[in-house]
């Protein structure tokens, strides 16, 4: 993997920090129109920079999916939160795309361990399926079920990426269970947007880390040569053509 343009990398890396920082600042001081105009700008910026170290086209649309999830939970309402959702759904496929494509299959001490971390993310998907299910609006347990077995796999599929994407996928499960205990009623932390949109943010930036990585190890294809003629395919010129 090579840097588009590295020398754009770093400037944008710094402006997603200042504008998650301004707007978690806005969360916290109740500054509802700063914190409107920063959700919306937060992963494009990261896909730039995502693109300017020479991140695949899969990673951008993951980004770019979070970003028209930001924007339609943003506007509100029950529709709008299904287009949102399915929008968040698109990025999660694309990095089980890239996990497939650019990730090593989970590794650890014991042969049984990957069934045992499927084990342990399918426990947690189902345990927390059923204790929201009662809670939530009729008309949203079945989306928000699929979404979260969706969400689920991606998480798990991180693992695949080494330890900064499998953060990531743990902290978008937190900040997804957070949104989800919001719409079932549950009791919230204090500031509740705060803490999902930090949880969020440093989410979506390590999954893109991750992949960054994971991409630069995964070796290029060899470049399919035209096979040189043998001396005994080219015809001698005392060879009588026919």
């Amino acid at each position: 993997m090579t840097a588009r343009w590295p020398r754009a990398a770093g400037p944008l890396l710094g402006l997603f920090a200042v504008l998650a920082l301004v707007h978690l600042g806005a969360l916290l001081g109740d500054v509802t129109t700063v914190a409107q105009l920063t959700k919306p700008a937060l992963m494009p910026v990261l896909t730039g920079y995502a693109l300017a170290r020479g991140g695949p086209p899969l990673l951008a649309g993951a980004l770019l999916f979070g970003c028209g999830g930001d924007t339609f939970l943003q506007i509100g309402g029950d529709l709008a939160f299904l287009v949102g959702m399915g929008s968040f759904a698109a990025g999660h496929v694309c990095y089980l795309l890239l996990f497939v494509r650019h990730g090593a299959r989970p590794r650890g001490g014991r042969p049984g361990l990957t069934p045992a971390l499927a084990a342990a993310y399918g426990a947690v998907l189902a345990v927390t399926v059923v204790l929201l299910w009662p809670d939530l609006p009729a008309e949203l347990r079945i989306p928000v079920a699929g979404y979260s077995l969706l969400l689920t796999a991606m998480a798990f599929g991180a693992l695949r990426a080494g330890l900064l994407a499998a953060v990531g996928g743990l902290l978008f499960l937190l900040s997804d269970t957070l949104i989800a205990s919001g719409i079932a009623h549950w009791p919230q932390l204090p500031l509740p947007q705060f803490w999902i949109m930090l949880t969020y943010a440093a989410a979506q930036y390590a999954l893109a880390g991750g992949v960054l990585r994971a991409a630069a190890t995964t070796p290029r294809p060899a470049p399919d040569h035209p096979r040189a003629p043998r001396t005994a395919d080219i015809p001698s010129p005392r060879t009588p053509a026919g």
